[in-house]
């Protein structure tokens, strides 16, 4: 016998030996989890047949993938050793996926373009659709030759149909019918989200949710069955690399062991349904395949099933063996900054711009110099193509983005959907691809639908995959008050909230100089940066300077001394640095006392030397920033000087932030609830008299 059902006898007795390990990892993990030598675990028992199936339809290295912690076999199925997946169960720093950072089952193989797996459900997704999308991109761009692409290339993406719930699912494929991309989805549907049946999740299956995404293929398989799944998908597959645009494909499978190691099954799944879907197992209905048309005996298949246990219980031997991490490497690619020296005050520049121009202007500049950069969020683009020629262009509600379309067409400056999420996600996979993303989110007080994007997948890529992946972004986000009206919905701060992320670099200038200088920086950055544009500052005269010429570029965790003095140090920045300075001439008129004002220009990285320096010599420290006190990013410097100045002070520190209260419309409300030059002068005067 040569085939089973047109398929080769070799490839189905190959994938049967493959679930065989994939079953036998899952138990081997448990058992060791009870020994304490593996300290998590999560199986992928009763998706072996749909994934294996499918694995013969796809190319590591070829095509991306973004599985979810079912794909086991997958995994497998792309050529990585059961050595390898136990690296991770162990916590080896040998693990290529993680080197001990991550849980099992959080795959990540830089060679086989198996993109670091996060955790929370269903958002890994919209950076699948970026992917898909930036690959396209690199395809038709001759410049990028260098970045790996293929024509003909998919992009496979899988979830459970629980997580179809999420938003972030139904972003992905919004985006993946509109731009007809392709992208394999796969919904393995085993009937649980941990204890939650499907039947508290949708009001009906997903395959049926789905139809009204025109350009979808949507498929629904038993994938139990090898051989259904094979027969419908490598057609189905074929078909997205022919570019006729995205799949769907819902498999109903099993899952006959618990969620986790740390859930039960049996508190919430009868005795008779597990009985039933037992009769469903992929494995015995492969072995049954096998044995019915011939191909193996009962004593063969018996066989194989012996030898996948073997096999996976010497690779455990193996693998508890191998090396554990070093503590000291907890450090390592948390983010890696570039080597950059500081550049001089003085320079020869161009014209005087504000703020805002000086980011218009950077723009236009590194998007003529790097093909890589690609601007998009909400309302950058300037017009539809097809009426651009008679309409002055948007660019932008603050206009920083206009003319960026027009000279460098919609590949490189395009709107998105407005769906914040779905925005930072594509950028990161973009940034996974090798591109320089520069996505916008229109106002900062809308930036909370990305949260889950930015901290969970940008912030942590590189750290999670122990330096084998990295997401580099650019994200502009308008930011702050000051504006009479804008209210709760488009004047908040918060810039303290994003610097306790590990992996994040924030930079929040209030200078044209700065600003210009930072942004080129923040495009040779290899991790997510947020360039925080104070919407206030940005056509404000006092903002203007010389625009530096291109290769004036401003390392971040420097800070400028903006007004020296020996009497108080405050340290600041965005919108209050005008106010301290304001607050330091009242004060310097009141009492010929000198106040050294420093502009922190960048939050994280902070430059805690400078301010140190200043603080040693002046013995006093002001903190002054637009956000709530409480909690603001005042209060860790205020601590950091506490703790490291503590000898050199003359008087506490103190901080002067906004009441925690939201910002409102009308003005003399906002005026109360903002802080003003006024309440700096104030709170100098009284640190002075301490």
């Amino acid at each position: 016998m040569s085939d089973i059902r047109g398929f080769a006898v070799e490839e189905v007795i190959e994938d049967f030996r493959l679930a065989c390990v994939s079953r036998a990892i899952d138990d081997r993990e448990i058992s060791l989890q009870k020994q304490s030598k593996v300290f998590f675990q999560i199986s992928g028992a009763g998706h072996e047949a749909l994934l294996l199936g499918l694995a013969r339809s796809l190319r590591p290295g070829h095509d991306w993938f973004f599985p979810y912690y079912r794909d086991l076999a997958l995994m497998l199925g792309l050529g990585i050793s059961p050595y390898e997946l136990l690296l991770q169960a162990v916590g080896s720093a040998e693990c290529r996926a993680s080197g001990g950072r991550q849980m099992p089952s959080h795959w990540g193989y830089a060679a086989e373009h198996v993109v670091s797996q996060s955790s929370p459900t269903g958002s890994q997704c919209i950076p699948a659709v970026g992917c898909a999308e930036a690959g396209r991109y690199i395809g038709r761009t001759p410049e990028l030759a260098h970045l790996p692409a293929a024509g003909d290339e998919v992009t496979y993406v899988s979830l459970g149909e629980g997580a179809t719930s999420e938003g972030e699912f139904w972003e992905s494929l919004n985006t993946a019918c509109t731009l007809h991309l392709p992208v394999v989805f796969v919904v393995a549907d085993n009937g649980y989200a941990i204890s939650v049946p499907v039947s508290d999740q949708s009001p009906a299956p997903v395959s049926e949710l789905v139809r009204g995404f025109r350009g979808l293929e949507v498929l629904r398989l038993d994938g139990t069955d090898y051989l259904e799944v094979r027969g419908w998908s490598e057609a189905a597959i074929a078909r997205v690399r022919a570019g006729v645009g995205p799949l769907l494909i819902h498999a109903d499978v099993t899952r006959p062991y618990s969620h986790s190691g740390a859930d039960t099954q049996s508190k919430y799944r009868s005795e008779r349904e597990l009985a039933d879907e037992s009769e469903r197992d992929p494995i015995g209905r492969l072995e049954q395949v096998l044995v019915e048309h011939g191909a193996l005996s009962p004593a063969e298949a018996s066989a194989v099933r012996e030898e996948a246990r073997q096999t996976v219980a010497d690779a455990a031997k193996q693998a508890v063996g191998a090396a554990r991490p070093d503590p000291a490497t907890i450090w390592d690619h948390v983010v890696a900054l570039p080597d950059r020296p500081e550049p001089p005050d003085a320079y020869d520049g161009g014209d005087e711009v504000a703020l805002g121009g000086a980011i218009s202007a950077v723009l236009h500049e590194r998007m003529a110099a790097d093909v890589r950069i690609r601007v998009f969020g909400e309302d950058v683009a300037d017009a539809r193509e097809q009426v651009l020629a008679n309409v002055e262009g948007k660019g932008g509600v603050f206009g920083t983005t206009h003319g960026l379309q027009r000279e460098f067409g919609m590949a490189r400056c395009f709107n998105t959907p407005l769906a914040e999420a779905n925005i930072i996600g594509r950028a990161v996979g973009h940034g996974v691809r090798g591109l320089r993303p520069a996505p916008e989110i229109q106002f900062f007080d809308y930036v909370w639908p990305a949260m889950q994007q930015i901290k969970s997948e940008a912030a942590t890529m590189r750290w999670r995959s122990n330096g084998a992946f990295t997401a580099p972004m650019v994200v502009r986000i308008p930011i702050g008050g000051y504006l009479h009206g804008g209210a709760i919905w488009h004047s908040q701060s918060g810039e303290s909230i994003f610097a306790h992320v590990p992996g994040l670099l924030i930079a929040f200038p209030s200078r044209a100089r700065d600003a210009a200088g930072l942004l080129r920086y923040a495009f040779e950055c290899e991790d997510p940066v947020l360039f925080l544009e104070h919407k206030h500052l940005l056509r404000q005269p006092y903002t203007k300077d010389l625009l530096p010429p291109a290769d004036w570029v401003l390392p971040f965790g420097v800070a400028d001394v903006r007004r020296p003095g020996d009497a108080v140090t405050v340290v600041t920045w965005g919108a209050m640095v005008q106010k301290s300075l304001v607050a330091a001439e009242a004060i310097a008129e009141e009492t010929g006392r000198q106040v050294e004002v420093i502009d922190l220009r960048t939050i994280a990285p902070w430059d805690s030397e400078r301010v140190g320096e200043s603080v040693q010599r002046t013995g006093r420290a002001l903190v002054v920033h637009e956000d709530v006190l409480t909690a603001g990013f005042g209060g860790e410097i205020a601590a950091w000087i506490a703790d490291e100045c503590f000898w050199s002070l003359d008087a506490p520190v103190r901080r002067v932030g906004a009441p925690d209260v939201h910002v409102a419309y009308e003005p003399t409300l906002e005026d109360a609830i903002l802080p003003q030059a006024a309440d700096v002068t104030e709170a100098l005067r009284r640190i002075l008299a301490e």
